[in-house]
Parts: structure tokens; sequence; C-alpha cells
């Protein structure tokens, strides 16, 4: 388990490297940090003695960006050199935050009057899968999100579904009307 791998013999530079980075969090806001640092200073509070800058770059250059990373799957994760359970669980608790957020965004509100935040809610999960998904938004007489629901997972070209499934369930839960969408990965 790499998490608790041994101090590194630099820690005493690796805890200074820390504290610039979150003053320059504190005082600038996050957009002042590259993405590396970002997922470097993440990284850190997972792993507290082991300097996290290679780490971070590996994770980046593996899952083409902060976008991909944050979306892998824990056993993609898991299976980068230096990752251990609990930097794993770090990356995953940032992705449930970011989906919590943006589904805060859209629940109870009319999802058609805001498209643009229903397509960040959208992208937040689907984008950087590596299979395709099939979701059905379920929306009341206000045009409001009442359910969202994933109804297929496929392989990377295709995913099934069956429209009697989707109607029976729409019926079930009382739907006004549906949203069906579904990605494409870019592999």
């Amino acid at each position: 388990m790499a998490d608790g791998a041994p101090p590194s013999p630099k820690h005493a530079d690796a805890a200074g490297h820390r504290a610039r980075l979150r003053q320059k969090l504190l005082q600038s806001g996050g957009g002042a940090l590259a993405d590396y640092e970002v997922i470097e200073y993440l990284l850190a509070l997972a792993i507290p003695r082991r300097d996290t800058k290679p780490l971070a770059k590996a994770l980046l250059r593996e899952f083409g960006g902060i976008g991909g990373l944050i979306n892998a799957e824990p056993e993609a994760l898991a299976a980068v050199k230096g990752m251990g359970e609990t930097s794993v669980a770090a990356i995953k608790i940032v992705q449930t935050t970011v989906q919590r957020m943006l589904a805060g965004e859209v629940s109870g509100k009319q999802a058609l009057g805001s498209w643009q935040a229903l397509l960040d809610y959208l992208r937040a999960d689907m984008a950087f899968s590596l299979n395709e998904r099939v979701r059905v938004l379920h929306l009341d007489t206000q045009n409001r999100l009442i359910r969202d629901e994933v109804m297929a997972e496929g392989t990377i070209d295709q995913a099934a579904i069956h429209p009697r499934e989707i109607i029976r369930r729409a019926l079930t839960i009382g739907s006004a009307a549906i949203i069906i969408v579904h990605n494409h990965p870019t592999h």
C-alpha cells in the first residue's frame, strides 16, 4: 500500500513547498495553481510525508488531465505506482463533491430553464467515462429534476437500452417529462 510509504529524505523541503502551495492557494485562489499543483496538494493531504509532485504529474499524464483523473475508476487509479487506498479515496471524494455541487445547481430547478447548468452537471459525470452510459432525467410538471438514473452502462462504443423500460420507469416514477442523454467516449 503506497499511502503508508516511508518519509522521503527531502521531507523538510517538501513541507516548505507544501506551505508555499497552501499560501498561494489561500492568498491568490485556486486559479493561481497549475493543474499538477492542485493534484499535488490534494495528494499531500493523503500522503503527508512524501513528495507528491512526481505522482501528481504522472497521474495527469496517465489520465489526460484533471477531468480524466477525477473521473477515473478507483481500480485504474490504484494501478498507478505510488497510489494507495487513501490517495485513491482523496481523488474520488473530489469527484463526489463536484457531482453533488453540480447536482445542486440542477435539482429542484427548471432543467429546461438552465441548459448550461444541466450540461455542466452531465459533463461532470459522463464526459470522461470510458464506457457509453445512458441516463434518463425525470422531470416534474414544472420541468424540475426529480430523479436522475443511469439506465444502461455499456462498452466503449455501445450501450443497449430498451425504450419500453424507459417508459415503464417514467410511468412508475410519475415523470411529466424525461430527458434521455448518453455519451460517446473519446479514446
